[in-house]
Parts: C-alpha cells; sequence; structure tokens
C-alpha cells in the first residue's frame, strides 16, 4: 500500500452528526469523497433525508436520520438503524454542536444546560453507543469537533458556556483514546477556528477585527477546508495517532 492508499475509505461506513449543514456538512462529502458510505443526522427527518439525496446526486451513498444526540434513548435507536439498514459504523464523526452567546451574570442555567447537553452529552452518548460497536468489531475511528474556543475565550461575544463545553470535548477525547486503544478504537478531534457558516457569518464587516485580523493567515477558512482533516483522521493515514487534538484555525491560537 502505497502512502496515498491509506487516505481511502473504500468500503467503509460513517456517521456524521449534524451532517446537514455547515461543517457538518462538508465533512460527510469529503468523507463519501473518499469512499465511504456516509449517514447523516439532524433534528429533523427532512433534513437529513435531503442532505442524503443530495450526497447522492454527488455519487455517495447516503442515508439520512433524525437524531436528538441529548437524548441517550434516541441515540441507541438511531445507531440501532444506521446499523440495521445502512451497515455497521466504522467511523463515527462526532459533529453536532450548539453555542449561545451571553453574559455569565445574565445568562440563564436553561442555556448552560442546552450546551453542554448538545455538545458533551450528545458527544458522550454517540462514542458510546457506537464505541461498543466497535469494540465487538475489533475496531473502529471517532472523531469529535471540539474547537480552539477549548484554549482561548472569543471575543467579543462572551460565551462561557461553549468555551467550557468545547474544553470537556477535547479532555473527553484523550479519556476514551486511552481506555478504548486496547480495543483497537482510536479517538481523536480537530479544533476548528473561524470558519464561514450559516451560523458563522465571519465573512461580514463586524467580524473582521475579532475573527479575520488576529489570524495569522489573515482570513477565515471555508468549509471545504476542514473535509481532508476529516480524511485524515478517519483514515488508516492517522493511524498511529489517537487522543490528538488537530488545531485547525488559520493561524489565530498563535499568538
Amino acid at each position: 500500500m502505497n502512502a496515498l492508499d491509506k487516505f481511502s475509505l473504500a468500503g467503509k461506513i460513517a456517521l456524521v452528526t449534524g451532517g446537514n449543514q455547515g461543517l457538518g456538512r462538508a465533512m460527510a462529502e469529503a468523507l463519501g469523497d473518499a469512499g465511504a458510505a456516509v449517514a447523516v443526522t439532524s433534528r429533523t427527518l427532512e433534513s437529513a433525508q435531503r442532505t442524503a439525496a443530495e450526497l447522492e446526486e454527488r455519487g455517495i451513498r447516503s442515508y439520512g436520520l433524525r437524531l436528538e444526540v441529548t437524548d441517550v434513548d434516541d441515540v441507541e435507536h438511531a445507531v440501532d438503524e444506521v446499523s440495521r439498514e445502512f451497515g455497521d459504523i466504522d467511523i463515527l464523526l462526532n459533529n453536532a454542536g450548539i453555542g449561545i452567546g451571553g453574559a455569565a451574570f445574565e445568562a440563564p442555567d436553561e442555556d448552560w444546560h442546552e450546551v453542554f447537553a448538545t455538545n458533551v452529552d450528545g458527544v458522550w452518548y454517540c462514542s458510546r453507543a457506537v464505541g461498543r460497536r466497535m469494540k465487538e468489531r475489533g475496531g473502529g475511528t471517532i472523531v469529535n469537533v471540539g474547537s480552539m474556543s477549548a484554549e482561548i475565550v472569543n471575543r467579543p461575544r462572551w460565551q462561557a458556556s461553549y468555551l467550557a463545553s468545547k474544553a470537556a470535548v477535547h479532555q473527553l477525547t484523550k479519556a476514551l483514546a486511552a481506555e478504548w486503544a486496547p480495543y483497537g478504537i482510536r479517538v481523536n478531534a480537530m479544533a476548528p477556528g473561524y470558519f464561514l457558516t450559516e451560523m458563522a457569518p465571519v465573512d461580514q464587516p463586524e467580524y473582521q477585527e475579532w475573527c479575520v485580523e488576529p489570524a495569522a493567515m489573515k482570513r477565515y477558512g471555508m468549509p471545504a477546508e476542514l473535509g481532508p482533516a476529516a480524511i485524515f483522521l478517519a483514515s488508516d493515514a492517522s493511524s498511529f495517532m489517537t487522543g490528538s487534538i488537530v488545531t485547525i484555525d488559520g493561524g489565530f491560537t498563535l499568538f
């Protein structure tokens, strides 16, 4: 096998949570382009199935299903459905996440709990459900979407819950990587910086000072630029990596 062959995902089944839009959609496309069949989830069945149909048009075998990652029973049922109807999961990409801004003194407790339920509990529930099946089959790969915000404080919007949740994702990645390595399960995370998505309109002038100028590369990222990193972490190209956090931020955190 030559070096480029190690990036192939041919014959693999990938599950991408929150794969219907933004970074999740871009990474689902990338995994499919590398040869994987891709199941994508959304909080609504219509959105998930629409994305799956669009991936099929791209030549990617796809499956769309509704999933609420904050509901442990829903997670177990969804993983069972994918395994039964689409195939045993080789790759889990935990992408589903939210951010709610608000100063710490004013932010309601409900916002804190909602962010942690999605960003941390969701990663935990999905990793555990898929990880059990990977253990039975002799291994697999899990890729978590953390954030450079696990290491910095974003400005100008205060969002303590988001920062803390992404730091938890990074540490959970390391904990599971250490515990599950004997079962052939690799667990890594990526820490994206500012990328242009529906949820992050960083191309607007008001973001220039805070999100673009501080980066060494003096620009924001495009979702398609994250896809190749997802392929790397999901494939045998990263076969000697586990517990790593890969920062992809245009040099924002260098300073």
